[in-house]
């Protein structure tokens, strides 16, 4: 069975991800970002307005390339 992962309107299938990048303040005040690189050199650029935002989406991602479960902590909020 494929695993598969939605982020920003993309299924990403998690056994072709070859390299996660860490997050950094994107070009222009786009907001922060982190890179996917998947399998066939093909770049997926996550852009999101906060870096708590930023940093949640690629912890959820992590979880989710190591078979854990990615639900989104509601903890101190």
């Amino acid at each position: 069975m494929t695993r598969t992962y939605d982020i920003q309107g993309f299924t990403i299938c998690l056994d072709k991800v070859v390299l996660l990048s860490s997050i950094f303040e994107a070009d222009k005040g786009e907001g922060w970002q982190f890179n996917i690189r998947l399998a066939g050199d093909v770049r997926l650029q996550v852009k999101l307005p906060s870096r708590a935002d930023a940093t949640m989406e690629r912890q959820m991602l992590v979880k989710a390339l190591n078979g854990q479960p990615a639900e989104a902590s509601t903890k101190g909020n």
